[in-house]
């Protein structure tokens, strides 16, 4: 895998492999990403749980027990939830997003897909990602896999980041363009 290697570079990154690796020996790496995609729609739903995984109030014996409770209730299959409560007794909770973002990456790379970062102003709806996807995967030559961010600083427009290649045609960087082409 080309970006293994930079991945395992990172905390979250070794997790992300360590999981990635113990879901492929098992053959459960569709399982593992359907689980982290509720853990993560949970995480972006629920103060509770970003409570529990932020806080630095909470020791790790009782963000642990709430982690495996809400892996119970959530259905999350063995290996994400044993892995959570790896996470959590390791103390590295606040790192989750970034884990599951990275486990993403390396199951996509396993499926064949690309995956290419791409950054809006607001969030982009089923037909303009589907649009995008389509694009994106005759300029790639597979199919590709969308990992959507929003960030309003960018003010407009949209930035992708497709394996090496950078696609910026966002509003702040054409303002800045233009700031620097008005100083002469």
């Amino acid at each position: 895998m080309e970006t293994s290697g930079g991945i395992r570079a990172s905390l979250a990154g070794r997790y992300a492999s360590a999981l990635f690796d113990l879901a492929r020996d098992q053959r459960q790496i569709d399982a593992v990403s359907g689980s982290l995609d509720i853990l993560q729609d949970t995480l972006a739903t629920s103060a509770e749980l970003r409570a529990v995984t932020n806080s630095p109030l909470i020791g790790r014996d009782s963000a642990g027990k709430a982690v495996a409770a809400t892996a119970a209730s959530l259905k999350l299959d063995p290996v994400t939830t044993n892995f959570l409560g790896v996470v959590a007794h390791n103390g590295r909770l606040r790192q989750l997003p970034e884990i599951v973002r990275l486990f993403e990456r390396l199951a996509a790379e396993h499926r064949g897909e690309t995956t290419a970062e791409v950054t809006t102003a607001r969030p982009l709806d089923d037909e303009q990602i589907a649009a995008l996807k389509t694009r994106l995967g005759e300029r790639a030559g597979n199919s590709v896999r969308i990992d959507a961010r929003v960030d309003s600083s960018i003010l407009g427009g949209i930035v992708v980041r497709l394996g090496s290649q950078m696609i910026d045609a966002s509003i702040r960087t054409k303002l800045n363009s233009l700031a620097t082409a008005m100083k002469g």
